[in-house]
């Protein structure tokens, strides 16, 4: 990808008024305000709702039982909720940000009756669907055509479900079809294995990757005292021109809250992570709906917002308070939307958009102060500009000399040998040094 997008993922029925409708300006103008170019709505094609099979209530998002309607909850008038659907689908775009929605091409819900053929068992323990069998043509037929329909009614994109239990040829040709006529769609997988990578980018077709065993892994081992620093030089070195096509993440519908107990107990230690996440390289974000206000799924027992029942995230209603002018978010929320948004700012300008970026942990392990196992830097920089970024996972507040090579001055048009800084724990902390 040539430039960084911020991609928002959120659960239509927990968003404001749990309807389509209520996506309304305010809503649009607070994502703007966050950098947001993409809203992935999680949960639009039908699914099954009400039968024994169903886990939870009203059931998951990945349990799809009609590809050509949409949730009945969503809507304010059961059945005009196509055209409102549409309708959400144009304020969006009135407003200057795309759609996207989700593809799941391994599976359907064990009630599905449409033109997919299928098996007659399931992956993993996810017993509310049948898996489909993509041996068969009739699937692969039949996956154009369900793109092309929500093309045609506007969808810019859609996030690919669990990709690497699809056959990979089929996939690409599937992509294919559907780009010839639609070629600005945007299409992220949700990948695992970092060894498939170039294979789904490459070969497949895909623009984006969740890099989940790189990025967000490691980070979330270092936050748990269990990786070490020096391995996010490792994975960049690993992507190589890859990295323009990762989706850099920290939460997610199938990850831990930060904030909640389970992962990191609150937001204070995740700035480092944050930052390098966002800054680095031309890497691509996502927020999860209520991480940039603090979410920590206490309504839940895993750390998870749940996608299977009606739940309540006590964000979110702050988030919908705030943004109608009805209430007011907490001092420590306002400090954490404030925080994400200074850094979704910087992550969409030029020179973090489409910089180049030069890593200097190599040219620091034995700068005094520096920790290669707790503290990673790098510069961003372009012909006009360039910055240094100095993350800090430990516990305690760094003030260190960063050196910087020779080569890089060159490289970058720089007069410094090296740069003083000064990070507090878990932070991070930007120079402008051209």
């Amino acid at each position: 990808m040539d430039c960084k997008k911020i991609i928002y993922q959120v659960l239509p029925r927990l968003w404001g008024n749990g309807r389509l409708s209520g996506w309304d300006k305010e809503s649009f103008d607070y994502l703007h305000a966050l950098g947001v170019d993409y809203i992935w709505l999680t949960g639009i094609p039908r699914h099954a709702s009400g039968e024994p099979f169903v886990k939870g209530d009203p059931g998951s998002p990945y349990a799809v039982c009609d590809w050509y309607d949409i949730n009945p909850y969503l809507a304010g008038e059961e059945d005009r909720r196509m055209d409102e659907f549409r309708s959400l689908l144009d304020r969006s775009h009135a407003s200057g940000l795309k759609v996207l929605i989700d593809f799941v091409p391994n599976h359907v819900a064990c009630n599905y009756s449409g033109g997919l053929a299928l098996y007659d068992w399931h992956d993993a323990d996810w017993s509310d669907t049948l898996k489909v069998d993509w041996s068969n043509p009739a699937s692969e037929a039949e996956f154009i055509e369900i793109l092309r329909f929500w093309a045609r009614m506007g969808v810019d994109g859609f996030r690919c479900d669990m990709v690497e239990l699809v056959p990979p040829d089929a996939l690409h040709r599937v992509i294919s079809a559907v780009r010839l006529e639609f070629p600005n769609l945007l299409f992220i997988a949700e990948v695992y294995k970092r060894e498939n990578y170039r294979l789904y980018v490459d070969t497949v077709g895909f623009d984006l990757l969740y890099d989940k065993s790189g990025v967000y892994d490691i980070l979330r081992g270092i936050m748990a005292g269990s990786r070490n620093a020096k391995e996010l030089t490792w994975n960049w070195q690993f992507l190589g021109n890859l990295q323009g096509n990762m989706l850099n993440f920290l939460e997610n519908h199938d990850e831990q809250r930060i904030a909640s107990d389970a992962f990191a107990g609150g937001v204070e230690k995740s700035w480092a992570s944050v930052a390098y996440a966002m800054l680095f390289n031309r890497a691509s974000w996502m927020f999860y709906s209520g991480q940039e206000t603090g979410e920590n799924a206490s309504e839940g027992a895993d750390g998870r917002t749940s996608i299977f029942n009606w739940c309540h995230p006590r964000s979110l209603s702050h988030i919908d308070s705030y943004i109608h002018g009805s209430g007011m978010l907490e001092d420590k929320e306002l400090d954490t939307l404030t925080r994400y948004r200074r850094l979704a700012t910087l992550a969409r300008s030029p020179l973090f958009c489409s910089g180049e970026v030069w890593d200097l942990c190599y040219c620091n392990e034995e700068t005094s102060g520096f920790d290669p196992g707790l503290n990673t830097a790098f510069v961003r920089y372009n012909s006009d500009e360039a910055m240094l970024v100095f993350c800090n996972f430990s516990s305690h507040a760094v003030a260190v000399d960063v050196v910087i090579p020779q080569e890089l001055s060159d490289a970058a048009c720089l007069d410094k040998a090296e740069a003083s800084l000064y990070a507090p724990a878990y932070g991070y902390a930007l120079l402008k040094i051209k």
